[in-house]
């Protein structure tokens, strides 16, 4: 059983308006230091798989076919093997 950590944000050259909303009221707060936001999503998924490689291999299909907008969106995952 795995359990797959995925993070997506949008791709460096997609405007984020909430994350740009983030940052004024920030600036506004007096958190001043704060460069930049980005606002994005975290997804858990857990699933069968018979090893390490499959188990990518399913995640990196399931994130392009539905759980990610590739043309917008990247994402990183990890993922911990849990026990059944």
């Amino acid at each position: 059983m795995w359990r797959a950590e995925i993070k997506v944000l949008l791709k460096p050259s997609i405007l984020d308006p909430q994350g740009q909303a983030a940052e004024k009221v920030l600036a506004a707060m007096g958190y001043t230091e704060v460069n930049q936001v980005r606002v994005g999503k975290y997804l858990e998924v857990t699933f069968s798989a018979p090893d390490r490689t499959s188990a990518e291999a399913k995640i990196r299909e399931l994130c392009s076919r539905l759980l990610v907008n590739t043309v917008i969106e990247g994402y990183t995952f990890e993922l911990v093997e849990v026990a059944p």
